[in-house]
C-alpha cells in the first residue's frame, strides 16, 4: 500500500475510543511472557479457586445446563446473590427485578453507564481510576469530573489512607451531576473508603439528586478490622440510589469466567438491563450455576483465602520495603501499591520496563490509571493475588536485580 492510499484509508478505531488506547494490563503481560519475567503487573492469580466451585460448573454442562438464560441471570444464582446481600446489608432486594447477571464487572459498568447517563450528564471519578471507567463515561457521552485521591504525606504513619479533600468533591458535584463512580475498595491505591467519606458522598448525592454507581469487585478482601469493607448503599441517603457491582473472580478466583452482577433499585435496574440485553443479553449458563454454589459457601471459604493473602501481602510488602520503596497501606484488594522514587529512574512506564526487562518482574505502571499523569509517575502497582512461590521467585529476583541509589 502506498502513502497515498494509507492517507486515505478510513480509521480503524472509532473516535469515542482513539484517546485510549490499548490496555495497559494486557501490554505489560504480553511484555511479561516475552521477557520471562515473574507477572505481578496483571490482577490475576495464577491459580485455580476451589474445586468444588469447577466441579458445580462441570455437573452443569453434564446435566443440561449449556443454551441460552433468562436475561436477568438464572434464578438459583439471582437467589443466592439477594440472600447474600441481605446477610450483609440487612437489605432485601427483589432476586427477579433487582439482581442481574452480568459478564463480569465489566459489563456490569457498561450496561450502567449506557443504561443510566445520557448525553451531557456529569460523572464524578476519583483519581486515578481503572482505565474502563472513563471509556464508559465517552461511551455514554458523558463529561468527567476529577477528584484526586492523594497519597499520604511523606513520614506520615505506614497505615495512612490516600485521601480526597472535600472542597474537591464538593466542587466535583453540579447541577449536571448524574452519577459518581465510587470503587472501594479502590484499585489501584487499595483504599478503603470510610463510613465518614461515603456519609460525605451520600449527602452530596442527595443534594444533587445524583446515583452512586459503585464497584465492589474486592468486597471480601479486606485485611484490617479497624477497616472494613462497607457497601455504600448501607449509607442513609444512598440506599435507593445506588447500582452496586461486583464479581465473582476476584473473590473466588476464576477471573476467566466474568460472572459479575448489580444489584440495584428496580428504577435503576430497569435502565441497566435495557443496555445489558443489546450488550450480551446473557451469561454463560454453566458457570451462572457453579457461581450460584461459590455464592452460597462465601462464608466458610473466604476466611481461609483472606488469611493466604495477607500473608501474601506482609510478605511482599516488607520485601519491598527492604528494597527502598516507599510502601503504602494495603487495607484492601490484592495490589501493594509502592512509590518507586529511590531508584531514581523519571517515571513509572521507564521503571517498570526496566524491572521487566532486566529484573525480569513486571508490575504496572500506574500513571495510565491517572487523569492527571504527573501524580503516578513514581507509582508502581505490584499484584499478590499469586502463589507463595511465585512471590518468593519475584523477590529474589528484586534483591538481585534492583537496589535503591544504583
Amino acid at each position: 500500500m502506498t502513502p497515498t492510499q494509507q492517507a486515505h484509508e478510513p480509521r480503524a478505531v472509532a473516535q469515542r475510543f482513539a484517546s485510549f488506547g490499548a490496555s495497559i494490563f494486557a501490554e505489560m503481560t504480553r511484555l511479561a511472557v516475552h521477557h520471562g519475567a515473574v507477572n505481578l503487573a496483571q490482577g490475576f492469580p495464577d491459580f485455580d479457586g476451589p474445586d468444588f466451585i469447577r466441579d458445580a460448573a462441570m455437573q452443569a454442562m453434564r446435566e443440561g445446563h449449556n443454551q441460552y438464560c433468562q436475561l436477568a441471570g438464572i434464578p438459583p444464582l439471582t437467589h443466592a446473590l439477594a440472600d447474600a446481600w441481605s446477610a450483609r446489608t440487612g437489605q432485601r432486594r427483589d432476586p427477579s427485578t433487582e439482581v442481574t447477571v452480568t459478564a463480569g464487572c465489566t459489563e456490569a459498568l457498561a450496561a450502567t453507564f449506557l443504561g443510566l447517563i445520557n448525553p451531557g450528564d456529569e460523572v464524578i471519578l476519583f483519581d486515578p481510576s481503572y482505565d474502563s471507567y472513563p471509556a464508559y463515561a465517552q461511551m455514554a457521552g458523558a463529561t468527567v469530573r476529577w477528584v484526586p485521591l492523594r497519597p499520604p504525606a511523606p513520614g506520615a504513619p505506614d497505615d495512612a489512607p490516600f485521601t480526597f479533600d472535600e472542597g474537591d468533591l464538593r466542587r466535583a458535584f453540579t447541577d449536571r451531576t448524574k452519577a459518581i463512580l465510587i470503587n472501594t475498595p479502590h484499585n489501584p491505591t487499595g483504599k478503603v473508603f470510610s463510613r465518614d467519606e461515603l456519609a460525605l458522598i451520600a449527602s452530596l448525592c442527595a443534594r444533587h439528586n445524583a446515583i452512586a454507581i459503585t464497584d465492589e469487585v474486592y468486597e471480601r478482601l479486606t485485611f484490617d478490622p479497624a477497616l472494613p469493607h462497607i457497601s455504600p448503599a448501607t449509607i442513609p441517603g444512598l440506599e435507593d440510589r445506588t447500582v452496586a457491582l461486583s464479581s465473582l473472580g476476584k473473590t473466588f478466583s476464576f477471573t476467566g469466567w466474568k460472572i459479575g452482577w448489580a444489584i440495584a433499585p428496580r428504577r435503576l435496574t430497569e435502565g441497566l438491563r435495557a443496555a445489558h440485553q443489546h450488550l450480551i443479553f446473557c451469561v454463560a449458563t454453566p458457570f451462572q450455576h457453579a457461581a450460584a454454589a461459590a455464592i452460597r459457601a462465601a462464608e466458610q471459604y473466604q476466611p481461609t483465602l483472606n488469611a493466604e493473602y495477607r500473608e501474601r501481602r506482609d510478605f511482599l510488602r516488607a520485601a519491598l520495603q527492604r528494597l527502598g520503596f516507599r510502601v503504602f497501606a494495603t487495607p484492601g484488594t490484592y495490589f501493594v501499591y509502592a512509590d518507586h522514587s529511590p531508584f531514581g529512574f523519571p517515571d513509572d512506564v521507564a521503571f517498570c520496563k526496566h524491572l521487566t526487562e532486566n529484573v525480569k518482574v513486571a508490575a504496572l505502571p500506574p500513571s495510565v490509571l491517572y487523569h492527571d499523569k504527573a501524580e503516578g509517575l513514581r507509582m508502581a502497582r505490584f499484584a499478590f493475588c499469586k502463589r507463595m512461590p511465585t512471590l518468593q521467585e519475584g523477590v529474589r529476583r528484586l534483591e538481585a536485580g534492583l537496589r535503591a541509589g544504583s
